[in-house]
């Protein structure tokens, strides 16, 4: 469980294949303070810690999680969004996150609004979005600005800009979309899914 607040950004230090499997080393500055076993959400996605270095650790993405995610276009030295898993004792500063991309969308517009930036979504799902509800975009809890029929759009503070990889998100970029947990039982509860 997450809560969508960015810890830090990890880098992409190596890629290895191993039958459909991929496993990335990463480097981020908790690494001391992780242990095997743990669970980490990487731009989103929840992933487990299966080794350990002095300055990085290694998840591994099996077939599922990279046709769901943006896992598989990652490239040595990719910047990654990081969480590590809720403190139950803590507060709540974002929104219940699980780490399970539901699926990814194309950045299709960025616009610069004097101190803060609006980036445009678009997705295929039949997901649903509502203004000033939650979605989580590469890890990052955000409020909707605008939500149309597959199309919605978020605005970033300064802050959060700098601190996450939004600085480098271009459009056409892809990004790891999970739509809130809630909204998502009140669709299936009424039938849209």
């Amino acid at each position: 469980m997450f809560t969508g607040i960015v810890e830090q950004t990890g880098v992409v230090r190596s890629i290895t294949k191993e039958n459909d499997n991929i496993h990335f080393e990463v480097t981020a500055d908790f690494v001391n303070e992780l242990k095997i076993d743990q669970s980490v959400a990487h731009n989103g996605c929840c992933l487990t810690v299966v080794a350990l270095t002095e300055d990085s650790y290694t998840v591994t993405a099996i077939r599922e999680t990279l046709d769901k995610t943006n896992l598989g276009s990652w490239h040595i030295g990719t910047k990654v969004n990081l969480e590590r898993c809720m403190v139950m004792d803590g507060r709540l500063d974002g929104h219940i996150v699980q780490g399970h991309v539901d699926t990814t969308a194309e950045c299709t517009a960025v616009e610069a609004q004097n101190g803060s930036w609006k980036y445009t979504f678009a997705y295929t799902s039949d997901d649903v979005t509502v203004e000033k509800g939650s979605i989580t975009i590469n890890g990052t809890s955000l409020t909707v600005v605008d939500s149309n029929e597959r199309s919605f759009s978020v605005c970033i503070i300064p802050y959060t800009y700098e601190f996450t990889n939004f600085h480098e998100l271009k459009v056409g970029d892809r990004v790891n979309l999970e739509f809130d947990i809630i909204g998502k039982y009140v669709a299936k509860l009424l039938g849209r899914k």
